[in-house]
């Protein structure tokens, strides 16, 4: 099994239950989510829309946005909005799971490789810090450096549907020559814009980075938390010290045997 080709395979399964549990995350009626072999964050998963979900799109309309843009614009549009939908689901769980492991959570990417390397139309739902064992040479960060321009945000993209008719032809052909050459750009810190001349280097400042981030947001959490804890405890101190309003004695009933 081709390692380029494994996508297309996990997308053709009819029992998406058959994929290795160690690859599977969930699955839909429409699409397959996988945990990424080589992530390149703390948290990097791919959705795929299942091969046999959209007729009349066949595997070739699916193997990729380039290839997915050409056929019916509705029915493309249909595809990514419920890749969209499926990503929010994917984010809440790594915003649940980065609160546990961490204590916090940060931002979350959403979006495509404009030239991707693997067959099969997939949406990266990846944490926005690039600190991995996996994240080894230049052009796998500049894949995924979020400014340079080779990867495209799941919302630009749904935005490209509502452009005009002549702005949606061009920027949907999705040309190698405009795209490759971002992958050769100056390693830069997608955080401060710091160059760096290797990986290694770049790599041990985005660890720093993401330690600063993580001590600075864990303060944010504890400054709040007492904020809130010092609210709580003027609120049942003004109550206990509230005076108690005399109890009402009770109006009579006038007595009309009396009368």
């Amino acid at each position: 099994m081709s390692a380029l080709t494994i996508l297309r395979t996990y997308a053709q399964k009819a029992d998406p239950a058959s994929i290795p549990s160690s690859v599977l995350f969930e699955h839909t009626a429409k699409s397959i989510t996988i945990i990424d072999a080589y992530p390149k964050s703390r948290f990097h998963f791919l959705i795929l829309p299942r091969a046999s979900a959209y007729p009349p799109l066949t595997v070739s309309n699916l193997a990729n946005l380039r290839s997915l843009l050409k056929c019916d614009k509705d029915r493309a549009k249909e595809v990514l909005t419920d890749l969209s939908e499926d990503a929010k689901r994917i984010r809440t769980c790594i915003e649940e799971e980065m609160v546990k492991r961490f204590g916090f959570k940060w931002a979350i990417w959403t979006g495509f490789h404009s030239v991707p390397s693997m067959e099969h139309l997939h949406l990266h739902v990846i944490s926005a810090d690039l600190c991995s064992p996996s994240m080894k040479v230049k052009k796998h960060y500049n894949s995924f450096h979020p400014k340079l321009g080779f990867f495209l945000s799941l919302d630009d993209v749904l935005s490209w549907f509502d452009a005009t008719p002549s702005y949606f032809q061009t920027v949907s052909q999705l040309k190698k020559t405009e795209y490759e050459p971002y992958l050769k750009e100056d390693l830069s810190c997608f955080h401060c814009s710091e160059s760096f001349k290797n990986m290694p280097k770049l790599k041990e400042h985005l660890q720093e980075e993401w330690n600063k981030m993580s001590k600075r947001e864990k303060s944010k959490l504890e400054r709040k938390r007492k904020r809130e804890t010092e609210e709580n405890e003027n609120t049942n101190s003004n109550a206990e010290n509230d005076p108690v309003p005399p109890l009402k004695k009770p109006e009579q009933e006038e007595d009309l045997s009396t009368k």
